[in-house]
């Protein structure tokens, strides 16, 4: 048997971690469906009017044009570690014709910015793809103001459930948490959120959970639909195949797999979240 190599250091996969999905349209597909009504209604009830709020991983805008809405007297910041997904962010925002909302490219395990700016830093699906998770929540803290909010959603593929059951569907899951791992993310961060945050020194945290269901035949067929061509043809793909982890032929029963499940008339999808609200104490 060979000898296991040795896991990077918490320094290295900081550096080394990537995006395990890319910007494909596959991929988009899903990111410009979301909303702050169904991706950050945790957050809502303490937005105020006047706050500036940190979008950290914001992609295609869509979910912090909707932020930028509900800030009318305040100001948001929208970043992303990818400058080319900036320019669909800054779209998206110029047609709902906001002027309260700016983009930049930022690196969440250090962000340019001074301490105590922020009134909300929020990060939706972004901790699970990052190399040190407990590192990007202290940096949140640094930059959110006293008295002030730090709000993380990711979602957690472990505890993801679907019927009818299905083999191909066993192995994209599989496969999908050692691609995730291989390029220094963790795939189940959901659970881990609250561990995290105490890591982070963070206090007075509430910790919840919420779902995304796919169930009606048209919910069913955008879903599988996405997923059957994220696998062949987004950077995961390209990440699985190059580190070695699946063929191409695999790749393919995996994405056939996806289409024959949404085929079923009975098909039905969660997708878990954990989310942590946490309060940073006041001055």
């Amino acid at each position: 048997m060979s000898k296991p190599k040795s896991q990077p250091s918490q320094s290295q996969r900081r550096e080394t971690a990537v995006y395990t999905h890319g910007h494909h349209e596959s991929v988009l597909r899903s990111h410009t469906w979301r909303t702050a009504a169904n991706s950050a209604a945790y957050l809502l009830g303490s937005l105020k009017p006047h706050m500036k709020v940190l979008d950290i991983g914001c992609g295609p805008g869509t979910i912090t044009a909707d932020l930028a809405a509900l800030v009318p007297d305040g100001h948001v910041t929208g970043v992303d570690r990818a400058p080319g997904i900036l320019d669909q962010a800054r779209a998206t925002a110029a047609e709902r014709g906001l002027d309260n909302v700016e983009f930049a490219v930022a690196d969440i395990h250090a962000l340019d910015f001074p301490d105590d700016t922020f009134c909300v830093v929020h990060a939706h699906q972004v901790l699970q793809h990052v190399g040190d998770p407990v590192r990007a929540l202290s940096e949140m803290h640094r930059v959110t103001k006293p008295g002030g909010y730090i709000a993380v959603r990711d979602s957690d593929y472990l505890a993801m459930a679907w019927y009818p059951a299905s083999a191909g569907m066993d192995d994209w899951l599989d496969l999908y948490r050692r691609v995730a791992r291989a390029n220094g993310g963790e795939p189940d961060a959901g659970r881990r959120l609250k561990s995290w945050a105490l890591r982070a020194g963070l206090t007075d945290i509430t910790a919840t959970s919420s779902t995304w269901t796919f169930a009606d035949a048209g919910e069913i067929a955008w879903w599988s639909g996405l997923w059957a061509d994220r696998t062949l043809a987004s950077a995961y793909a390209d990440r699985a195949t190059e580190g070695g982890l699946a063929t191409v032929e695999q790749l393919r029963a995996v994405s056939e797999a996806w289409r024959e499940w949404g085929r079923q008339e009975d098909a039905w999808f969660t997708v878990p979240h954990g989310e942590i609200l946490c309060r940073k104490a006041a001055a």
